[in-house]
């Protein structure tokens, strides 16, 4: 398997992040926004680069085997924390392992529980069904999610 590496926003061209968010098979599990030309995604990356330095958060682009796959991180969310994995179709293998990083990364901050949102489009996932202490049906933005509560640390 490819090395995955996270690299913070400021070490990424905004120019190679436009072909993986623009991504229509990607955008099909996100909440409905405009693309993104080079002017709206210098200030996306911008806010992420932000929210970075929040207490608690965690924000990264990732790359996979050299080439920028996406990005992923723990972020502010309205009942705490959530995570975030976002990346291009052609890595959606990777999920996993990204996903034991960012509960790496939870377990070092002290959070306790962290919450992962999945959009309608996605399936539940029985691993998912299994670690989290609560699964709910949430809505935000007009759109329905499947929300997990996932227990951090022992």
């Amino acid at each position: 398997m490819s090395e995955i590496e996270f690299l913070c926003f400021n070490q990424v061209n905004p120019e190679d992040f436009l072909g993986v968010v623009n991504e229509d098979s990607l955008r099909t599990h996100l909440i409905d926004h405009p693309y993104f030309d080079v002017a709206s995604l210098q200030a996306w990356m911008e806010d992420k680069i932000k929210m970075d330095a929040v207490q608690g958060c965690r924000i990264r682009a990732v790359y996979i085997g050299g080439v920028l796959a996406g990005w992923c991180g723990i972020q502010p969310d309205d009942n705490g924390f959530e995570l975030a994995i976002v990346i291009s179709q052609k890595f959606w293998g990777f999920g996993i392992p990204i996903f034991k990083v960012l509960m790496c990364w939870a377990n070092e901050m002290g959070h306790k529980e962290i919450l992962f949102h999945l959009l309608e489009s996605r399936p539940e996932y029985k691993a998912l069904n299994r670690i989290s202490t609560k699964v709910h049906k949430t809505e935000q933005l007009g759109r329905c999610f499947t929300s997990y509560h996932v227990p951090v640390g022992n």
